[in-house]
């Protein structure tokens, strides 16, 4: 322990969020090596392009589903260090793919996703336990600048490598995702662990000592009290959690809020963008989609502005108002294109590009940072991990079906009708945030349990009495 003394807590917060780099990277990489693999290997099945592509998601929904069983058990800190091994392997394996190997890539990077999807549901969870409540919005927050960082990472090394052979390319494209899975581990060796972690297995000297890393010395106890008391309450029934313990009338209310959430983020076809914007400016334009990777690293410059923004506002306004603000925009900008579309049928083909700019502008302030400052705040404590874990994969399954089916939808209907129906599901999103999730601004963990389980015990009494 006394190697730990020494570590700050701006490196506890930055290498805690640096797993973001990882499927940051690996959401963008394909964007770009993808024009080139299809050259190379001959693609043109809509549906292997789509598998292809989305695997790695395939693999998210499973690894962030067991990584949150593990966390609980193994704690937070170990499960990443995991997924960071799994992920460096995994992408050096993809760049070695034999020719034509289709079959092995899709298999190589479903097991990439596995640590992909660890890293999803580990690194919101670590970061709402180290973070103090006033400042767990903006530094949760940090994750997202990590996520779209890798993204930005990936699109500019796409678009260096682009003039090597094609088959040179991709390969490095993909086997280059080593590099910040190395760096993680690295740099997670010196964290430690999670202090709720530490309480739960009766460590409470190392949860003091963690804590005295991220809070000011008169904090510490107090807080080491509050998460006891919630950990006694909840002892009996996390020593009986099933999956069936998340939908209960005691935690119903805050599990459907925080898995509802993260998978609107996906199913609203944010990452249509991210892997296919050449492929979208191709089919809008005639050019070539290796032609149009200054597109991706536009969307990549916005993104990571706008989970700046983020985190200089994150304390200034509610979450549920900024979730509400990006959908609607969001909405508008999936659908004002297909009714301009409808009105003036000359428009220019551009006209998509330009909106869906708008589109990536506002989810990168709201909806991309907020759904995992969401996750990792809005679950109880006896359930956290699960819930975590199903929310992360419930995020995956979204980017998974939109990666797959995406390439799949645009060869039998027009973009601008595709991305009508995802502005459609935007719609729905901001009702979801209106009426089914709990403001969480300025309230600690415990406090939102403690709101979250006396509204489900309220609606509980309430189908009692109505029956």
């Amino acid at each position: 322990m006394d190697k730990k003394k020494s570590v700050s807590s701006k490196f506890i917060f930055f290498f805690g969020s640096f797993g973001g780099i990882l499927f940051g990277y690996d959401i963008g990489v394909m964007t770009g090596a993808l024009p080139f693999l299809k050259t190379d290997w001959n693609l043109t099945n809509a549906s292997l392009i789509g598998w292809v592509t989305s695997a790695v998601m395939f693999g998210a929904i499973f690894g962030a589903a067991i990584a949150g069983q593990l966390a609980d058990k193994l704690g937070r800190r170990r499960m990443i260090l995991m997924s960071s091994l799994i992920f460096a392997i995994g992408s050096i394996l993809c760049g070695f793919s034999p020719n034509n190997g289709t079959f092995y890539l899709i298999g190589m990077r479903i097991f990439l996703g596995l640590a992909v999807g660890a890293a999803s549901a580990l690194v919101p969870a670590y970061m709402s336990e180290m973070a103090p409540a006033h400042l767990r919005g903006s530094l949760s927050g940090i994750n997202q600048t990590m996520i779209v960082s890798g993204m930005l990472i990936s699109y500019v090394i796409d678009f260096v490598l682009k003039d090597l052979p094609e088959n040179i390319s991709w390969r490095l494209m993909l086997g280059l995702a080593s590099v910040p899975a190395i760096i993680l581990f690295a740099g997670v060796l010196k964290l430690p662990e999670s202090p709720r972690f530490l309480i739960k297995a009766n460590r409470l000297d190392e949860a003091r000592q963690v804590l005295s890393f991220v809070r000011k010395p008169e904090e510490v106890e107090g807080e080491v009290k509050a998460i006891q008391e919630t950990a006694a309450t909840e002892k009996n029934s996390m020593e009986k959690t099933s999956w069936a313990t998340l939908f209960n009338s005691k935690y119903r209310y805050l599990v459907i809020a925080g898995v509802g959430v993260a998978a609107f983020q996906q199913f609203q076809g944010a990452n249509a963008i991210f892997y296919y914007i050449p492929l979208i400016v191709e089919k809008a334009t005639g050019s070539a989609a290796s032609s149009a990777l200054m597109w991706p690293i536009v969307q990549g410059v916005l993104l990571v502005i706008g989970s700046l923004l983020y985190i200089w506002i994150a304390e200034k306004f509610n979450r549920r108002t900024l979730l509400t603000l990006g959908g609607t925009v969001m909405a508008l900008s999936f659908l004002l294109p297909a009714v301009i579309n409808w009105i003036v049928p000359n428009a220019s083909p551009m006209m998509i590009v330009f909106f869906l700019s708008i589109y990536v502008a506002f989810y990168s302030f709201t909806w991309a940072p907020l759904t995992w400052v969401l996750v990792g705040e809005v679950f109880p404590l006896a359930v956290r991990g699960r819930a975590s874990g199903l929310a992360s994969s419930f995020n995956w399954i979204g980017s998974w079906a939109v990666g797959l089916l995406f390439p799949i939808m645009t060869a039998s209907m027009s973009q601008e009708a595709v991305f009508a129906v995802f502005g459609l599901i935007c719609v729905f999103g901001v009702l979801f945030i209106r009426f089914c999730v709990p403001e969480t601004r300025g309230h600690s963990l415990e406090e939102i349990e403690a709101r979250g389980t006396n509204h489900g015990k309220k609606n509980a009494e309430e189908t009692v009495e109505s029956n």
